[in-house]
């Protein structure tokens, strides 16, 4: 297999489109000089001259990794994973690791999410629920939106009877500044459909999440 054919196929498999340009990443390494440059006093930047070289860029390139799901849409990472199935029981992928950057401060936040749905005779790749929840966390976020995306993202999926999500995240603007609490924990939720007006479904979900922890 050629890499032209290998890359098309990665790209197909993560919904990723176009990759950013060499052109904007240069820019992106350009502001990062003007920060560090104001950041840090000039006594201290020829003692860190070395270190600090070749951060502009590599803060740059890191950056473009953490917003990536700006560049992917949920119709190429699905990429046809969707089976027909005579079946409505209820499907949960749970623990999902999720790493994003809160668009207030640019700190990570991180965490677990919980996803769950009630299937109306269609199912998901189960690769593919953790990569909408990637998708959508690999974007400036604020968790209570990020919840409610992976939701919305699983609905116009595959259109299920029900979708439930819950994030447990911990927020570095909450450890390394601000408040300074670390150990402290935010929990959102979101539920749509069956899991919204169905207290028996929405139960069994929680539930299930919680079960041997």
């Amino acid at each position: 297999m050629s890499m032209a054919a290998s890359n098309a196929d990665s790209e197909a498999a993560t919904g990723t489109s176009t990759s950013r340009s060499s052109m904007d990443l240069d820019e992106m390494s350009s502001a990062y000089s003007t920060l560090l440059r104001n950041a840090v006093p000039p006594e201290f930047q020829e003692a860190q001259k070395q270190g600090l070289e070749k951060t502009p860029m590599r803060a740059a390139k890191a950056l473009d990794f953490f917003t990536k799901g700006y560049r992917q849409n949920l119709d190429e990472l699905i990429n046809d994973a969707v089976f027909d199935v005579e079946m409505d029981n209820m499907v949960i992928v749970r623990d999902i690791n999720m790493f994003s950057m809160c668009e207030h401060h640019l700190v990570p936040f991180y965490g677990k999410v919980h996803v769950g749905y009630l299937p109306d005779k269609k199912v998901l790749g189960l690769s593919k629920v953790a990569r909408i929840v990637e998708m959508y966390a690999r974007r400036l976020q604020v968790q209570e939106r990020l919840t409610k995306d992976i939701a919305m993202g699983i609905r116009e999926a595959i259109a299920p009877t029900g979708v439930g999500v819950v994030i447990e995240g911990t927020h570095m603007c909450m450890v390394m500044r601000g408040v300074e609490k670390p150990g402290s924990a935010t929990i959102t939720s979101c539920m749509l459909g069956d899991f919204r007006d169905d207290p028996k479904s929405r139960e069994e979900f929680l539930s299930l999440i919680r079960h041997s922890r």
